[in-house]
């Protein structure tokens, strides 16, 4: 287990009230990516203490050969009108960063006043451009990790109230009373 339940509802709670502060006396415009920050997502707008107004946008992406290269396609669903609203995007896991960064210029297209960026998981070491989110709840290296949400094989584990690093490749992984195991 990286991290416990109580860990998790503390740093949310820490993470609440620094947004609440920062946008005090404001509508917080939330704009939750599906589907792996729902649980995060949850937890998150009941720590803060301002007007909340839910958006959902789900990211299709897809590897394709195009021209003998290898390329990534991203599409999100329709982005909500947000002109002169502030917006905090909430994400569960910021890897490269390429998705987030797409989605900020499609909804910087729709005239925020503001747009800011938490995460419940930072991966800073796969970032491939230049995005850092306005808040985080932890920073860690490359894990496969699994749980409060995250998804593990075959969409299993996003029910556990905790985080843990999936198993290595090569291994059965077994779920047995909410908990992850390895199986040689």
């Amino acid at each position: 287990m990286l991290y416990p339940a109580s860990r998790l509802a503390r740093r949310v709670e820490e993470l609440g009230r620094a947004i609440s502060r920062d946008f005090a006396g404001r509508t917080v415009d939330v704009v939750i990516v599906l589907e792996s920050s729902f649980v995060f997502a949850a937890d998150l707008m009941r720590r803060i203490s301002q007007p909340v107004v839910c958006h959902f946008v789900r990211a299709d992406i897809s590897d394709v050969k195009h021209g003998g290269f290898d390329r990534r396609e991203v599409f999100f669903s329709q982005a909500p009108r947000l002109e002169g609203r502030d917006v905090l995007v909430v994400d569960a896991v910021l890897n490269t960063g390429v998705t987030q960064e797409f989605l900020f210029r499609r909804l910087m297209e729709t005239g925020p006043r503001s747009l800011r960026l938490v995460v419940l998981v930072d991966k800073p070491h796969d970032r491939r451009v230049d995005l850092k989110p306005d808040y985080f709840g932890f920073a860690v290296a490359s894990n496969d990790l699994a749980g409060y949400g995250l998804a593990g094989s075959r969409g299993w584990f996003r029910n556990l109230p905790y985080i843990a690093v999936r198993p290595v490749q090569g291994r059965r992984r077994v779920a047995r009373a909410g908990k992850i195991r390895q199986v040689r």
